[in-house]
């Protein structure tokens, strides 16, 4: 599954500023159970609004990482309150099938 979310950087921050804290956030988080990984992506023509996507084998792994309190991950979610307002888009399934082209194939293979 893909928990996402926009973020909207406030005036007189940057988008650096709440990577750096999101990076450490998602070390952190990735070490759960169910983690596979977390992107950043700035908006195309607006760079003060980013969307994170947070994937999971399922939601049940997610909700129970959201369950247990770390303090190390609060407090650096604290840290970067202030200069952010974040929108959770929403939590979405993973198509039941992908396609992804490999970068090394030719389309004659």
């Amino acid at each position: 599954m893909k928990y996402i979310f926009e973020v909207r950087i406030k005036e007189g921050h940057t988008a650096e500023e709440y990577a750096r804290a999101w990076v450490r956030a998602s070390e952190l988080i990735q070490r759960a159970p169910g983690a596979r990984g977390t992107e950043l992506h700035r908006k195309i023509g607006d760079p003060d609004t980013l969307i994170a996507i947070a994937s999971w084998d399922s939601k049940a792994q997610r909700d129970a990482m959201e369950s247990r309190h770390d303090a190390e991950i609060a407090e650096i979610i604290r840290s970067a309150a202030p200069f952010v307002e974040i929108h959770p888009l929403g939590e979405f399934e993973d198509p039941e099938w992908v396609v992804r082209p490999s970068s090394n194939r030719r389309f004659d293979d």
